[in-house]
C-alpha cells in the first residue's frame, strides 16, 4: 500500500507585499530618478508580486553620497555599540522569518522548507556571529586597531537572496563599514524588506542602502569613485568584467564565482548516505547553487549499485508548488535560467551522454526543469565542463584515487567538491591534493556563520564567513 501526501501549504498571509516599492537612499524609500520601474515575478506561477525601482547611475550616486557621510559617525562608533545594532537586526530577522521565508519562496521559486530551514535560520546567524566580532577586531589577527575601509558596494545574486546580504552586510557593518547594496534583478523583495528591518532596529540613516536595478545598476556601483570595496557574488564572465573595472584603482575587491563541484564516492561509502549527500548536492534549491555537487564521480566497482539506488530516491522526490511543504523540488528562478539549463541538458544528449529522470508532471504555467541525471558522460562534454546551474547532474567513474583526484581537479572552477569514505585517512590524503575552496567529507552543503566560504581559480577569490570574511573590510 502507497500513501500520497496531501497539500501542506503554507499560508501566503503572513506577508504584505505593497504594489511598489522605491529604492532605500539615506533611511528612506525614494523613487529611481526618471522614474523607471521593473517588475519582479513569481517564478512558480508567473504572477506580478510587485513593481520594484529602477536606479540609474544618478542613484547610485546619491546612495554612495549617504553612505560616505554615514560612515563618518558608523565608524566611530565603539565595536560594542555597532554590536548592538547586529544583535538587534539578526533579532528581528529570527521574530520574521516566518514572513521573510514565505517571501522569498514566492520571489525566488525554492521550497518553502529550504527558506525556513536553511536560509533563515543561517541568515539570523550571520548577523549574531558578526555581531560578536564587532569589539573584538583588535583579536582578529590583523594587528592592533584595524581600520574599516570605507563605502563597500555589495552585489549580490538571485539564488540565495538574503542570505547572500547577510553574508556581505554583517561583516561590512561589524567592522565599521557602510553599505550600498545592489539585489539580483529577479529577487528584490527580501532586499527591501531587510530596509524595513534596518528602520525597524534604529540603523542609522546612510549605513545600509538598497539600489535595486538591472546589470548597468550594478556596473555603476562597481565603477564608483567614491565606493572603496566591490563584493560581488554571481556569473563568472560578470566577475571578470568587474575585475577589470577595479583593476587599476585602488578598489578591494572579493569575488565569489561559479562552479562544477566534484562529489566522490568511494567503494566503502555508505551508499544511502552517499546518495543523500547526492540529491543534496545538486538538487538542492534546483541546482541553482554555485558549490553544486554537479559533477558525480563514482568509484567503477560500486556505479551500478549506487545509481540504482540514486535513481529509486530520485523518483520519490516532489516537485510543485514551492509554499507546499512537501515539495522537494521547486520553480527555476527565471525563464531565461531555465532555457539556459535546457540548451545544456540537449547538449548532453547531442554528444552521446545517456539521459534520465523520473516521471514528473511539470505544472503549467512558471519555470519548471525536472531533476535530470546523465550517465556515460565524458570530461570533453559541455555538461562535465560548463556550470548548468540547474538540477542536472553529470556521471563519471573512475578506478583509484589518483583518478578521482585528477578528474575532479579537471576543471577551470575551484569552489567545492565532496568526498565519501568511512577511511578518515583517504579523507584528508584526497581533500589536501583537491583544488577547492570548500571540500566536505560524508556530507555536502552544509554551512555555519564561523566557516571561510570562497574558491579557486575562476571560481573567485577572497573568503566570505569566519574570521576570514573580516580582512575583506578591513585595512590590514
Amino acid at each position: 500500500m502507497s500513501f500520497t501526501y496531501a497539500p501542506a501549504l503554507e499560508s501566503r498571509s503572513v506577508v504584505d507585499i505593497a504594489s511598489s516599492y522605491g529604492l532605500f537612499i539615506d533611511g528612506e524609500f525614494t523613487e529611481a530618478t526618471g522614474g523607471k520601474v521593473f517588475k519582479t515575478v513569481s517564478p512558480s506561477s508567473e504572477e506580478v508580486l510587485s513593481e520594484v525601482a529602477h536606479g540609474s547611475a544618478e542613484d547610485v550616486d546619491r546612495a554612495v553620497k549617504a553612505a560616505r557621510k554615514a560612515f563618518e559617525k558608523w565608524s566611530a562608533l565603539p565595536g560594542a555599540e555597532r554590536a548592538k545594532y547586529l544583535f538587534r537586526i539578526a533579532r528581528i530577522i529570527q521574530e520574521r522569518s516566518r514572513e521573510l521565508a514565505v517571501l522569498e519562496t514566492l520571489d525566488n521559486g525554492k521550497p518553502i522548507k529550504e527558506t525556513r530551514d536553511a536560509d533563515l535560520p543561517l541568515v539570523a546567524a550571520h548577523f549574531f556571529y558578526y555581531a560578536g566580532w564587532a569589539d573584538k577586531l583588535d583579536h582578529a589577527g590583523y594587528g592592533a586597531n584595524p581600520r574599516p575601509l570605507g563605502v563597500a558596494g555589495q552585489v549580490i545574486p538571485w539564488n540565495f537572496p538574503l542570505l547572500m546580504l547577510a553574508w556581505k552586510i554583517a561583516p561590512a557593518l561589524a567592522t565599521g563599514n557602510t553599505v550600498v547594496l545592489k539585489p539580483a534583478e529577479t529577487t528584490p523583495l527580501s532586499a527591501l524588506f531587510f530596509a524595513d528591518i534596518c528602520r525597524q532596529a534604529g540603523l542609522p540613516k546612510g549605513v545600509v542602502n538598497i539600489v535595486t536595478g538591472d546589470g548597468t545598476t550594478g556596473a555603476a556601483l562597481v565603477a564608483h569613485e567614491g565606493v572603496n570595496k566591490v563584493a560581488f557574488t554571481g556569473s563568472t564572465a560578470v566577475g571578470k568584467a568587474i575585475a577589470r573595472t577595479v583593476a587599476g584603482s585602488d578598489k578591494k575587491l572579493t569575488l565569489e564565482l561559479g562552479g562544477k563541484g566534484a562529489n566522490i564516492v568511494f567503494d566503502d561509502a555508505p551508499i544511502d548516505q552517499a546518495v543523500e549527500g547526492i540529491v543534496q548536492g545538486i538538487f538542492f534549491n534546483q541546482g541553482q547553487v554555485c558549490c553544486a555537487g554537479s559533477r558525480l564521480l563514482v568509484q567503477e566497482s560500486i556505479q551500478d549499485e549506487l545509481l540504482d539506488s540514486l535513481k529509486r530516491r530520485l523518483s520519490t522526490l516532489r516537485l510543485g508548488d514551492p509554499l507546499d511543504k512537501n515539495t522537494d523540488i521547486g520553480a527555476i528562478n527565471s525563464a531565461e535560467q531555465l532555457a539556459r539549463i535546457t540548451e545544456l541538458a540537449d547538449s548532453g544528449e547531442a554528444e552521446g551522454a545517456e539521459r534520465w529522470a523520473p516521471a514528473c508532471e511539470l505544472p503549467e504555467n512558471g519555470y519548471w526543469f525536472a531533476p535530470t541525471l546523465f550517465t556515460n558522460v565524458t570530461q570533453a562534454h559541455r555538461i562535465a565542463r560548463e556550470e548548468i546551474f540547474g538540477p542536472v547532474l553529470s556521471v563519471l567513474s573512475f578506478r583509484t584515487p589518483g583518478e578521482a583526484v585528477a578528474k575532479a581537479n579537471n576543471s577551470q572552477y575551484g569552489l567545492s567538491a565532496g568526498i565519501w569514505t568511512e577511511k578518515g585517512s583517504r579523507m584528508l590524503a584526497v581533500a589536501s591534493k583537491l583544488r577547492a575552496g570548500v571540500v566536505w567529507a560524508n556530507t555536502f552543503n552544509k554551512f555555519d556563520p564561523t566557516s571561510p566560504f570562497g574558491g579557486f581559480k575562476e571560481s573567485g577569490f577572497g573568503r566570505e564567513g569566519g574570521r576570514h570574511g573580516l580582512e575583506a573590510y578591513l585595512d590590514v
